[in-house]
């Protein structure tokens, strides 16, 4: 009779327990997305208030078109996650699927939009904060890093840890936008007095570039819709499916926010004021100036602060792979105790504390910045996948194939307005990071190449000649 040991199922994998779940995932991962309902819609509806209320009457078409972009970059990273589930997200479709260079332009522009998008959420949060307490306006830098000490002394515990803490504010949060949302739909007219609009002078015509450029700028909202097949690997067991029904979550959740958003600035008349949110007013209309107002503006304010996470969330792992493939420096690989990869954490602490530091912590200096990285990267998955079908063929792959190049079509036009308009403002700096940082990675792989040369990796030795030997 044979005995067979079993290990209890507590220590079948311990690692297990510092992974996420699917809600777990959502609060770790999903946090710069979601901020974004606070200036994704503001966004759409500045640009297009120069045409006064003609330009404004088109907020919820753009929002559709970007709710149609979401849900296709949705079911593209849910299909990326499944063919990909090493992660690293527009990086890994890159690098199997359009070779080496393309590969590293992929990786460059998700380490720029890492960087700043802790440095922008954690900007955004400080302001909203300000603006509340102008008495607080002097001191904006230091509790920008002060924000920023916090988030990254949470993610060292681990990023489950970190999706334990966030998961509260991100559930009021994601409450009160929904509240918001069915309180106005109901309403036959604003809750409270909402502020009267400026007078435009000057007003432009509504053409193509001007629905364009508020796409453009209405697609900054999109930014995270990444994060969660980047971090594939930072999922409890089936790993696949968790981070796939995460992602689908975060889609939805993400575009029933935005069209509910952008169907009440039309039934309200919301216009954009100086000093006043497009989504305090809002949140005016639906629920009045009272404890609902201040919990919507409050919660806001928290995941503006926290949404910085996602970067601590995807960053890391992006970093290890590239290090297990030799672009960045082997000490990113190594991992902690409770399964954090301590370097990233700190590079991306150090990098952002350092554009906070030069910005003076001034969000409006950093947010021109925010969505040209990302785009590039969106694209390239896009383009990465259409060829990964077209090699694969397997069943239904032409439909899969034109969902995702209908996205790069999509993705890439975005790219090129936000560049183009952007450019002038400080999207230059962008242009020239990307290249540099792909020199960067370059060296660094060029550097364990010449390394390896010279250990003779790989090389088996000849045998040894014992002939004269006595």
């Amino acid at each position: 009779m044979t005995t067979t040991l079993t290990r209890p199922a507590s220590t079948v994998d311990r690692s297990e327990r510092h992974r996420l779940s699917v809600v777990g995932g959502l609060a770790a991962l999903s946090l710069d997305a979601m901020a974004s309902v606070a200036y994704g819609p503001e966004a759409i509806v500045i640009v297009l208030a120069v045409a006064g209320g003609a330009g404004l009457g088109f907020t919820l078409p753009v929002t559709l078109a970007i709710a149609a972009l979401l849900g296709v970059l949705t079911l593209s990273y849910r299909q990326v996650i499944a063919a990909f589930p090493d992660g690293g997200g527009a990086y890994g479709v890159s690098r199997t699927c359009l070779g080496r260079r393309a590969s590293l332009v992929a990786a460059a522009s998700l380490i720029v939009d890492y960087v700043l998008n802790v440095a922008v959420s954690v900007a955004a949060g400080v302001a909203a904060l300000t603006s509340a307490f102008p008495g607080l306006l002097p001191y904006t830098l230091w509790l920008c890093l002060g924000v920023l000490a916090l988030v990254t002394g949470v993610n060292l515990r681990g990023i489950a840890e970190s999706a334990r803490v966030f998961v509260v504010p991100t559930v009021i949060y994601v409450g009160a936008i929904l509240t918001v949302i069915v309180a106005g739909l109901v309403r036959s007219g604003p809750a409270a007095e909402i502020a009267a609009p400026d007078h435009a002078q000057n007003l432009q015509m509504v053409g193509i570039l001007l629905l364009l450029k508020a796409f453009a700028n209405g697609c900054a909202a999109l930014t995270g819709i990444e994060a969660i097949a980047n971090a594939v690997p930072s999922f409890r067991k089936p790993r696949v499916r968790r981070a796939q029904h995460a992602e689908i979550a975060l889609g939805g959740l993400l575009g029933v926010m935005l069209v509910g958003i952008a169907v009440l600035i039309g039934k309200f008349g919301i216009h954009p004021v100086d000093g006043v949110t497009v989504l305090s007013q809002v949140t005016t209309a639906s629920l009045g100036d009272g404890f609902g107002f201040y919990l919507v503006q409050f919660s806001t304010v928290v995941l503006l602060a926290l949404a910085a996470n996602t970067s601590f969330g995807g960053l890391p792992v992006l970093a290890q792979l590239l290090a297990k493939h030799n672009k960045l420096p082997h000490v990113f690989a190594l991992r902690a105790e409770r399964q954090v990869y301590r370097h990233g954490v700190g590079f991306l602490a150090v990098t952002a504390a350092l554009l906070l530091v030069i910005t003076d912590g001034d969000m409006n200096t950093l947010v021109p910045l925010f969505a040209i990285g990302v785009f590039v990267g969106f694209t390239l998955s896009q383009v990465g996948m259409v060829r990964h079908w077209r090699h694969l063929r397997p069943s239904g792959w032409r439909g899969k194939a034109t969902l995702n190049g209908f996205g790069a079509l999509l993705t890439g036009a975005a790219a090129i307005v936000v560049t183009t308009t952007k450019f002038g403002e400080g999207g230059w700096l962008i242009v020239v990071a990307l290249p540099l940082l792909v020199a960067a990675m370059e060296w660094v792989e060029r550097s364990y190449r010449r390394i390896g040369d010279r250990l003779e990796l790989g090389v088996t030795p000849a045998p040894h000649d014992r002939t004269g030997h006595s």
